[in-house]
Parts: structure tokens; sequence; C-alpha cells
């Protein structure tokens, strides 16, 4: 699914007013995000992260009207998902983590599944067939000669393809404030 241009601040005071397709929306926007919270920073399983993510959700229809700065929803998601897996945890979940990772781990967990949302998000605004040859080098692990011959293209233009996508994925990243500098080799 495609995103709308609607800011995630524009999303919700659309959400406030009643708009069944903006919480639609919102909940598309988010729900890899909280899924990945419970499931990968917190180890929870399938069914665990089911129920987690349910309640997060049903808690954020119900209480849409509290929150306080509508751009804010996303951090907003993060502490209650903590919070909500937290609580599973302790009690006595089926799934216990064999030990209890430190702020700093969890803060670096999160940290990576917000990179990894950007990501997908972007790759979502990129032209299908750029999506298409990304998905299949980088998620598939398919070769060159399996790329073209799935797409029906010579093989010698599958990386300069992947090239071009590629920089369509850096332009697209290249709004948010918090990713890393590209390293420089040679003192660039």
């Amino acid at each position: 699914m495609l995103f709308s241009a609607l800011s995630d601040a524009e999303l919700v005071a659309r959400c406030r007013v009643g708009d069944e397709g903006a919480w639609n929306e919102l909940v598309e926007r988010f729900s890899r995000y909280v899924y990945a919270i419970c499931s990968r920073g917190f180890g929870l399983r399938d069914h665990d992260a089911e129920d987690v993510f349910q309640e997060v959700f049903a808690r954020l229809y119900g209480g849409l009207h509290a929150l306080r700065d509508d751009g804010a929803v996303k951090p907003y998601l993060a502490q209650l998902t903590r919070r909500l897996c937290i609580d599973h945890l302790r009690e006595g979940a089926r799934e216990q983590p064999l030990e209890e990772p430190s702020g700093s781990e969890q803060d670096e967990r999160l940290e990576r599944i917000d990179e990894a949302l950007a990501v997908h998000e972007a790759l979502a605004r990129l032209p299908e067939h750029c999506r298409e040859i990304l998905d299949r080098f980088f998620a598939r692990d398919e070769s060159y000669h399996t790329i073209a011959a799935a797409l029906d293209l010579p093989a010698g233009t599958i990386a300069s393809r992947i090239s071009r996508c590629l920089g369509k994925l850096r332009v697209e990243l290249e709004g948010r404030s918090d990713l890393p500098e590209p390293s420089r080799k040679g003192g660039r």
C-alpha cells in the first residue's frame, strides 16, 4: 500500500473527526512498526505480539483525543507498545526473554526498527520496477541471472538498474534528519 502525502499530524486530525479511511491508513502506516517492536524488540511470539498489537491500536483509538501533539503519534505508539510488551511479559506471558535487555539495547533495537520502517516506506514510494528489482536482489537474494530471467531483461543491465533504483531510494530517504552521513573514503 502506498502511503498518502498526509503528515502524521494531518492523519491523526482526520481520525479525530471520524474519518474511517484515515484510521485505516494510520493503522497501515504504523502496523509494521508496532509489530516489529513486539516481535523483534521484545521477542514476543507471533500470537503474543498480535495480542499486544491489537491492544496498542485499541488504546490508540480510544485515547486519540488525549494525544497532546498530533505529530507525535509515532513516539506515542512506541512508548505505548513498549509499556504493553513489558506488562505482557510481567503477567507471565508464554514467551519470556532469557535475559532482560538493558535500556540501551532496547533503544538500539528500536532504532533499527525505525530505520527499517523508514526504508520500507521509502520503497513503497518508488516506481514498481524499482521495488521489484530491489526486492529480488536484496530481500530474496536472487542472482543477476535469476533476476534477468524473471524480468525478461539482459543480465548486463541488472547491476545498472539496481544502482539507479538505489539512487532513487536514497533520494526518498534523504529527507530524514536521523540518517547517518555516508562514509567517505580517501578523506573527502
